[in-house]
């Protein structure tokens, strides 16, 4: 898809260069004063265009873009109607004519113009001397054009021998911003008569139909004071019915979420006042419900009554010629905005039109191969919400949501509806809702006695259905937008936050934290070593903390759920089968009716039931995949009689994808690392040997986040009775290639040590070790000596110094002097020559060894060198070998706030003398 925005000025024309004039068709007839030239007078303040490819997935893609357009200008209230128009007209293009479909917006001051293209003007509107008969779904000229002839202010259809353009213009209502529902300014003779004073009673009716509140305009209008009215029915005042051809009464009437009309109250004088009433059913905090009623005199009705909205076209005009809608007849004005709503006041109408018990109104999927319970009254809302019931249920035209059915009688034939097996449902009447021909949902209702419809009934009810088919779709895909905004934000927070770690642990606790309580009410993660290992419980959470050990319990003694790799989530029904068991069990040994004598209720029935409830509901499993393997199972839940949305699923799923590879990479970055770590332990000396006469202490810092070991090395060790080889190297750069080069030189350095070669010989037989690397030689500084202590207390060493920092020897008196001199690097040159030097440390001398990452710790442009190091060695006199190491570390990392970027390695060595300090 390319998009782009221009504002202000006119917008190019999108015909291609050269193209031949255009072919203009207008619809004739009767339809034609619906369409109007192309105006070019509007001022074109901006525009937005875009391309969509000839696949399904671009309709929606489509819808958002006209939508985040005209959202972006600020036409918030025409949004639904160009939404619904371009939907139409771009499945035409991509979907029934196969091609692309360019999407063009123009803003005006006036409102907002969008013309669609595809690239098929074969495919002509028909032209006829007559009205124009546009009722068929699968053409062009068919229900697109009849939806932009009934929302559009004006609209048109151009050709060109390359595209075909249709164009609508949707006009911004006169109306300030945020207004719901005005009408024009009215002489003052046209307005309605009205008291002096306009009371309203406001009367509230609790849940069975007694009176709870009477306001004092309620005492002024009727005559009753509070006290004598609280506490009655409301049926004891009323006079009903008043309004011609309504068969609901004033009890059913309070039932209802929200009702209007027309009837009569009693006053204290004995006769009828008329009165318009206006109901709404609400319930308090407690979850209570209750219905706050509105009257007024039924002459002052324009005070309450709700303005019908009179669209433009397929308006029908009444008796006294007030022109009406007849959805709006159906559903009531002012529809409900939010989806929910709108389905539950479709479900109480159609309940009431047909006199039925119940009503239910499921959505189908996008393959139309399952229905999903939406709305529905008079039925276990909680049990049955979001459940799912095949479009085709059997065979033959009543066994199919996409024809209209009527069943007598439902005992006769279990199962035809499933929706109504177990809520004593007899008779049932169901029809589809279909948009442009395409199934999109289904609307029942049932009644508890058999026979009770007819054909005429299920006309009476298509007829409804068919008028709100449209309104429903476009509140669907209006909430699927959102929800798919939602699910992207959602994912993309997931993503980072499962990224940011590489921990086991922590991964499978922000798996269980993201869905819980988002997707589902409760999860449970199993992992899955490998292959041959069974799947094994490693998380559970619940949105209640003190129901997670009763499902970690409960979870525990059930067989784990297959690990199959089929993708998507599957029903599993063992954790609700096993704990309704326990519950149930739990129950009757508190009750006595398991064999024992106690009819104690058990310390245990509240956590089992209460895990039973947890776990009662829906419960799926989804696989973790990764690198195509099973890598463990991500189970959803829900309490009692819930069911997953299908919306939940696939998101639930989305998620699944990108947990499991996170999980993945976790369990390859903890397996590496701890092989990583093995092997470097491995090029760590072990313990340091015990020397008598001498101090030895070692502190060793490798750079990088996990290393152990790097290029810098250490090494003390044994040589012969009385002899001892100490070394300290650097090799050049760090991490594990470096730290391969630490292995070779360390381990070659004791084999040719005890081989009895002198110092020099050592260091240039490893050099020829090194340069036989070939490629993957690297240079190495080294510092080797072998040391004996004497009798006399002192220590002899016989010291080669290759290209290493000079060793610092710190005598009693406390000044500092290198130890030894410099000579060349391992692994430059072949043929080396080398020599030993030989020193003598007195009792209370110190030789303090370092590598380069010690000397070359920098600051900025300062660096601590070998002089600073010197004046930190001088501050050591009198110091233990390990508290002088530890004096030495301290400083350099005093020395720079940043951390170390180079290994680091300390080794310092003294000599107590024969009575130690």
């Amino acid at each position: 898809m390319t998009t782009g925005l221009i504002p202000g000025g006119q917008p190019p024309d999108p015909r291609p260069t050269g193209a031949l004039p255009q072919q203009r068709r207008e619809p004739v007839g009767h339809a034609a004063q619906h369409v109007e030239n192309r105006s070019r007078s509007s001022v074109i303040t901006a525009r937005a265009a875009a391309s969509f490819e000839p696949v399904g997935r671009s309709v929606a893609s489509a819808r958002s873009f006209v939508r985040d357009t005209l959202q972006g200008w600020g036409f918030a209230d025409i949004v639904d109607d160009a939404v619904v128009l371009t939907s139409e007209l771009v499945t035409n293009a991509v979907v029934h004519a196969g091609t692309s479909a360019d999407v063009l917006c123009l803003r005006s001051d006036e409102g907002a113009r969008i013309e669609v293209a595809d690239r098929y003007p074969e495919r002509e509107i028909p032209l006829q001397a007559t009205a124009i008969n546009m009722g068929s779904p699968d053409r062009e000229g068919g229900r697109g054009l009849q939806l932009c002839a009934a929302l559009a202010g004006r609209w048109g259809v151009e050709y060109t021998p390359t595209h075909k353009t249709v164009w609508f213009q949707l006009d911004l209502p006169a109306r300030v911003v945020g207004t719901r529902a005005a009408g024009p300014v009215l002489p003052s003779e046209l307005l309605p008569l009205a008291d002096g004073r306009v009371r309203v009673a406001v009367v509230q009716i609790d849940r069975t139909g007694h009176i709870t509140a009477w306001n004092e305009d309620a005492e002024e209008l009727f005559g009753y004071p509070a006290e004598q009215v609280t506490g009655k029915p409301l049926t004891d005042f009323a006079a009903w019915p008043h309004t011609p051809g309504t068969s609901t009464g004033i009890a059913e009437a309070l039932r209802l979420s929200r009702w209007e009309g027309s009837y009569g109250i009693r006053a204290s004088t004995g006769r009828v006042t008329p009165i318009y009433a206006s109901h709404l059913r609400v319930r308090d905090t407690g979850g209570e419900p209750s219905t706050v009623c509105l009257l007024v005199r039924d002459h002052e009705r324009a005070v309450l009554q709700t303005p019908l909205r009179v669209p433009a076209s397929d308006t029908s005009t009444g008796s006294e010629g007030q022109s009406t809608d007849p959805f709006e007849v159906f559903i009531g004005s002012p529809a409900p905005d939010d989806l929910d709503g709108l389905l539950q006041r479709t479900v109480e109408r159609a309940r009431d039109m047909l006199d039925g018990d119940s009503a239910f109104l499921l959505l189908a999927t996008d393959d139309e191969t399952e229905l999903e319970v939406r709305a529905s009254t008079g039925l276990p809302s909680a049990r049955q919400r979001f459940a799912r019931v095949p479009v085709e249920a059997g065979p033959g035209r009543y066994g199919s949501a996409r024809m209209p059915a009527v069943h007598d009688d439902l005992t006769a034939v279990p199962g035809a509806v499933p929706l109504l097996n177990g809520t004593g449902m007899r008779s049932v009447v169901t029809v589809p809702l279909k948009v442009e021909g395409r199934l999109t949902g289904s609307l029942g209702v049932a009644a508890e006695a058999p026979g009770r419809y007819s054909n005429e009934e299920a006309l009476r009810l298509q007829f409804a259905a068919d008028r709100i088919a449209l309104a429903v779709e476009s509140a669907r895909l209006g909430e699927l937008e959102r929800l798919r905004r939602g699910s992207l934000s959602f994912l993309v927070e997931a993503s980072d936050l499962l990224a940011g770690t590489l921990d086991r642990d922590q991964t499978l606790a922000l798996m269980a934290q993201m869905t819980v309580p988002t997707l589902a009410t409760w999860c449970a993660v199993y992992t899955i070593a490998d292959q041959a290992s069974e799947p094994y419980l490693s998380y559970v959470l619940h949105e209640d903390e003190e129901l997670i050990d009763g499902i970690k319990s409960l979870l525990s003694k059930v067989p784990p759920p297959d690990p199959v790799p089929t993708p998507g989530a599957r029903v599993w029904t063992t954790p609700g089968e096993v704990a309704h068991q326990a519950a149930l069990r739990s129950s009757m040994r508190s009750l006595g009716l398991s064999g024992t004598q106690t009819r104690q209720v058990t310390p245990g029935i509240g956590p089992t039931l209460a895990t039973a409830s947890a776990v009662g509901g829906e419960t799926v499993v989804l696989p973790l995949v990764a690198r195509n393997r099973v890598i463990g199972m991500l189970t959803l839940g829900k309490p009692t009689d819930e069911h997953f949305r299908q919306e939940i699923l696939e998101l639930a799923e989305d998620l699944s994808r990108r947990a499991a590879l996170a999980l993945d990479n976790a369990r390859l970055y903890s397996e590496r690392t701890a092989i990583s770590q093995s092997l470097q332990r491995s090029l760590l000396p072990p313990e340091l040997p015990l020397i008598d006469g001498v101090e030895v202490e070692v502190i060793y810092r490798a750079a990088g986040e996990g290393n152990e070991v790097g290029g810098d090395f250490y090494d003390v060790f044994p040589i012969r009775d009385g002899a001892y080889g100490f070394a300290i190297g650097d090799v050049c750069g760090t991490g594990p290639n470096a730290a391969a080069v630490t292995g070779l030189a360390r381990h070659a350095l004791r084999l040719l040590a005890r081989e009895g070669l002198s110092g020099p010989t050592v260091l240039e037989r490893l050099n020829s070790a090194i340069l036989d690397e070939g490629a993957r030689s690297r240079f190495l500084t080294l510092l080797y000596g072998e040391m004996r202590p004497q009798e006399d207390g002192s220590a002899e060493l016989k010291v080669v110094c290759a290209g290493h920092p000079l060793p610092l020897r710190l005598r009693q008196d406390g000044s500092v002097e290198p130890a030894a001199e410099p000579q060349p690097l391992l692994g430059v040159i072949e043929d080396l020559e080398l020599y030993e030097q030989t020193i003598t440390l007195d009792p209370g001398d110190v030789l303090l060894c370092v590598t380069d990452g010690v000397t070359e710790r920098r600051e900025g442009a300062r660096m601590l060198g070998d002089d600073g190091l010197a004046d930190v060695l001088t501050t050591c006199t009198g110091l233990t070998a390990g508290a002088v190491a530890a004096r030495i570390m301290r400083a350099v990392e005093r020395f720079a706030s940043d951390a170390p970027s180079d290994d680091m390695a300390i080794l310092a060595m003294r000599v107590p003398g024969l009575h130690k300090d």
